[in-house]
């Protein structure tokens, strides 16, 4: 990891924040911040409509957990750019946040500004927008991919170790449908309700208008396929709107890229 410890000190010398979702890649980028910087490292967290709320409190966890100061920013993000919900949905979204955290990064005197986007991250279209304004993506530059950090995430004794991947919860939406803020808590009611209900941890109900597809773990399939779990479960979907209530035998899987 030198490379990287040597990145992080001379990038971070006059002060960093580093972009916290409270997912396993942000989180040990954060760690590690703080631990060779101290407190010229900064955590902030955006909170919006795209963000289930578990996500945000267990950003406010893992910043307490790390010692790290940790700045929540609230911001709607549901502008026209990101309701559309076309295949440059992410750009805009990322665009508006991290316009706000470059403000908050000049208002407290700091220049650099880290994201946790690793070098998995393939096809994210967010990233043309952390060009744009000079965001850092230390794990994307130097080459590190999702297990590796999650064995450092190990090492550091981090809770977020065996963290499953999230994602927002726009992306449950297919590309061309529009997004509003009662689909956003539709979903998320669905979500918490199935996890409530089956334990699973990953998980995904895309909202494709009067249809739920669940998408889980291929191995947590079982923990789904319960006669009195899926009576439950098919009752409270139709209860928050949705007509039939599918599960995705194919398990989950990263939704498709945008079209081109």
């Amino acid at each position: 990891m030198g490379e990287l410890e040597d990145l992080i000190v001379e990038r971070g010398k006059d002060g960093v924040i580093i972009a916290l979702s409270g997912g396993l890649d942000s989180s040990t980028l954060a760690a590690l911040c703080k631990k060779l910087l101290g407190d010229k490292a900064i955590a902030v967290t955006v909170a919006s409509e795209l963000q289930p709320e578990e996500e945000i409190e267990g950003a406010r966890r893992v910043a307490e957990e790390i010692g790290i100061r940790h700045i929540l920013i609230e911001m709607s993000l549901l502008k026209e750019e990101v309701a559309r919900n076309g295949p440059d949905r992410c750009y805009h979204c990322k665009k508006a946040m991290f316009r706000r955290i470059r403000e908050l990064a000049e208002e407290l005197g700091v220049r650099e500004i880290f994201d946790g986007t690793n070098a998995s991250d393939s096809w994210r279209p967010g990233i043309g927008a952390l060009r744009e304004l000079g965001i850092r993506s230390p794990w994307a530059e130097l080459g590190f991919r999702k297990e590796e950090i999650r064995e450092i995430a190990r090492n550091l004794g981090l809770s977020v170790s065996e963290k499953a991947p999230q994602s927002c919860l726009a992306t449950r939406i297919p590309f061309g449908e529009r997004i509003t803020e009662e689909r956003l808590m539709r979903i998320w009611r669905a979500e918490k309700l199935i996890r409530e209900l089956t334990g699973v941890k990953i998980l995904r109900v895309r909202d494709h208008g009067g249809i739920a597809r669940i998408e889980v773990g291929r191995d947590e399939l079982a923990s789904i396929l319960d006669s009195p779990k899926i009576d439950a479960i098919v009752r409270g979907l139709k209860g928050l709107g949705f007509r039939y209530v599918t599960l995705d035998l194919e398990g989950y899987r990263p939704a498709d890229p945008p079209p081109p």
